[in-house]
C-alpha cells in the first residue's frame, strides 16, 4: 500500500537491477484465489480498495500493457484540446520500419501515409498495435524519447512508486531494431508493480471511462472500405464469444514478451460492482509462461471479488437502541433520528464478523447536559453512522482511503416553545432538583 504520492528518484539502472535482484522480489505470502504468476492483485475500481494480492509490490516487466500510460496521454491531450481524432499522422520512417516488422503484434502502417489520430488509437487498444503506438508518442510529445519522459513524469503524478517506462508501446527495447527512445539503454525494459499497474488502471477507467468502449470492442475493421481493410481480433480473449469469455470483462490491455511472460490488466462490472485485476507473468502447472492462464487467473481473481466479497448493509438500528435524542427548550422533548439510505461496504463473507457501526453525534449541537438546542429543522444534520472495521482495509493509494459514513439527521422539525412554556418547565425542573 503506498503511503503518499512521493517517490524515490532512482536511477533507470539501479531500478533495473533492483528488479532482477533478490532484493526486489519479496514474497508475501499466497493469494486468496490460490493465483500462480509472479505477482497480482485485485481491486475495487470504484474505491481503489486492494481485495486480493500477492507479490503487488515486486517491479516487474508489463511488456504491452505499457500502452496503457499511452492511452492515457493520449486521452489526456484530446481532452485538453492538444489533439483532435480527426488530426492526422503522417508516418515516420522508423513507425513505417517497426509497424510493419516481422514477430511482432501491428496493424501494418504504410510509409508516408496519412492516419488519422483515431484510427491509430483503436489499432493500439484494440489490436495492441506497436507502430501505432509509436506513432501516436510522436503526435503527442513530437518524438518518442519526449514521450518517455512524459510517461513517467505522470506515473508520479498519480502516485505511481514502482515503475519504469523507457518506450510507449512495450516492446523490449532491444526488439526496436537499433530504433528505441533517446535517453534510454537498448537493454531497458518497461517495468511496473501489479500494484502500480492497478492505480494506473483505476484512473484510467476513472478519468476516461471511455476507453472501455474500445478496449471492449472484440473486433473492429481497421480503414474498411479501403484497400487498407484489415480486421483488428482484440488481444483480450475474455471478450464476448471468445476462447475465455467472462460475463462483464470490457478491458483493458494483455502484455507478451520473451522478459514479461504473459501479463494481464484486465476489468469486469457486473450489477454496478466493477473490479480491476493485475496479472504478471502468469504460469501453467509446469511452472512455464501461459498466455491462457492469464485470463483463467484472471477469471479466478474476479470470481473472488464478485463471489466472495459481499455488499454488507447497515442502518441506525445496528448502532443504537433508541433513534430518538432529547430537546431542549423544544415543544416537543425528543427527535427521531432517521438516514437517507442505509450504509453500504463491499467486504469478504469471512470478514463480515469484524464490521459493525456506531453512531457519532455532533457533540456542537448537544449541550453540557447531551441535549440538542430547540430549534431543530427536519434534515438537519445531527451526526454520522460510521463503519467500524477491526481489520484495517488497504488502498491502492492512501489518499482514497476513507471513512465509510452515511448522515445522521434529524427526521421532523421541533419549534421552540414559547416564553411561558419554557418558564414553567424551568421551575419544574428546579423544584424537581431541589426536593
Amino acid at each position: 500500500m503506498k503511503r503518499v504520492r512521493l517517490h524515490q528518484k532512482l536511477s533507470i539502472t539501479i531500478i533495473s537491477f533492483m528488479a532482477l535482484s533478490s532484493f526486489g522480489s519479496v514474497v508475501h505470502g499466497e493469494s486468496k484465489a490460490k493465483i500462480n504468476a509472479d505477482a497480482a492483485i485485485l481491486v475495487n475500481a470504484d474505491t481503489g480498495k486492494i481485495v486480493d494480492k500477492y507479490n503487488e509490490d515486486e517491479l516487474l516487466g508489463i511488456a504491452s500493457m505499457t500502452k496503457m500510460m499511452t492511452e492515457y496521454l493520449v486521452l489526456e491531450a484530446i481532452d485538453k484540446g492538444k489533439i483532435k481524432w480527426s488530426d492526422t499522422y503522417t508516418v515516420s520512417d522508423k513507425v513505417y520500419q517497426l509497424a510493419n516488422a516481422p514477430g511482432l503484434s501491428n496493424v501494418p502502417l504504410r510509409a508516408d501515409e496519412k492516419y488519422s489520430i483515431k484510427e491509430l488509437y483503436e489499432a493500439m487498444v484494440i489490436k495492441s498495435g506497436n507502430g501505432a503506438a509509436i506513432a501516436l508518442s510522436e503526435v503527442v510529445a513530437g518524438s518518442e524519447g519526449e514521450f518517455v519522459k512524459q510517461m513517467n513524469a505522470k506515473a508520479k503524478d498519480l502516485g505511481m512508486e514502482r515503475f519504469q517506462f523507457v518506450n510507449s508501446s512495450g516492446l523490449s527495447n532491444y526488439d526496436m531494431l537499433g530504433m528505441h527512445p533517446e535517453g534510454t539503454d537498448v537493454n531497458d525494459e518497461n517495468m511496473v508493480s501489479a500494484e502500480d499497474m492497478a492505480t494506473l488502471a483505476y484512473y484510467l477507467i476513472k478519468d476516461y471511462p471511455e476507453v472501455l468502449k474500445t478496449s471492449g470492442a472484440n473486433y473492429k475493421y481497421f480503414r474498411k472500405g479501403t484497400d487498407e481493410e484489415y480486421l483488428m481480433k482484440n488481444t483480450n480473449a475474455m471478450l464476448k464469444d471468445r476462447a475465455h469469455f467472462y460475463e462483464g470483462a470490457d478491458g483493458l490491455k494483455t502484455g507478451t514478451t520473451p522478459f514479461a511472460g504473459s501479463t494481464f490488466t484486465g476489468t469486469a462490472e457486473r450489477d454496478g460492482v466493477r473490479y480491476i485485476s493485475v496479472i504478471l507473468d502468469a504460469k501453467d502447472q509446469y511452472g512455464q509462461p501461459s498466455s491462457a492462464e492469464r485470463f483463467i487467473q484472471t477469471g479466478a481473481l474476479l470470481d473472488y471479488g464478485f463471489t466472495q466479497v459481499q455488499t454488507a448493509q447497515f442502518s441506525l438500528d445496528d448502532a443504537v437502541k433508541k433513534k430518538t435524542l432529547p430537546v431542549k427548550d423544544g415543544k416537543e422533548f425528543e427527535v427521531e433520528m432517521a438516514v437517507d439510505k442505509p450504509l453500504k461496504v463491499r467486504i469478504p463473507k469471512d470478514e463480515i464478523s469484524n464490521v459493525n457501526v456506531r453512531f457519532n453525534v455532533d457533540k456542537g449541537k448537544l449541550n453540557k447536559n447531551g441535549e440538542l438546542q430547540a430549534p431543530i429543522e427536519k434534515g438537519e444534520k445531527i451526526g454520522e453512522l460510521v463503519l467500524v472495521n477491526k481489520k484495517k482495509d488497504e488502498y491502492i493509494l492512501d489518499e482514497l482511503e476513507k471513512e465509510t459514513k452515511v448522515d445522521v439527521y434529524a427526521d421532523s422539525s421541533v419549534e421552540k416553545a414559547n416564553w411561558f412554556v419554557r418558564s414553567a418547565r424551568n421551575i419544574g425542573e428546579f423544584f424537581g432538583k431541589l426536593f
